[in-house]
């Protein structure tokens, strides 16, 4: 989450030479925290025993993947646009960092989930 608002602050502190690509990597960033954020609460304050008609964990799957695959699209744009504007340039490298950290993400968590589920089995 720091990386991505640390991508944030870099794009939108910066001189844009093309307004269309990094409002793209703003949105993009700025919905990954809010998603982010929620989830957080969700877990803080345990709202998904209250809410049990929702399927929590694929729906944060389903966040992270699509979150990830449109951060990479738009840090892969905010690359090629920066040409060697600092801001642009830290802004595109911190989008690429959170998109892999997304991907860990994704990783820990499919596989506690599964570890959880498959220790489950034989208890």
């Amino acid at each position: 989450q720091i990386s991505l608002l640390v991508a944030f602050i870099s794009v939108n502190s910066s001189q844009w030479t093309d307004y269309t690509a990094y409002s793209y990597f703003q949105i993009v960033t700025l919905c990954d925290l809010v998603m982010i954020l929620f989830f957080y609460v969700v877990h803080i304050f345990r709202i998904y025993r209250l809410l049990t008609c929702i399927s929590w964990p694929l729906a944060e799957f389903l966040h992270y993947l699509i979150g990830t695959i449109l951060l990479l699209i738009a840090s892969i744009v905010a690359a090629s646009k920066s040409y060697n504007l600092t801001g642009l340039v830290a802004g595109a490298t911190f989008g690429f960092l959170a998109t892999i950290l997304c991907v860990l993400s994704i990783w820990s968590s499919y596989k506690v989930s599964c570890i959880t589920q498959s220790a489950g089995k034989y208890h």
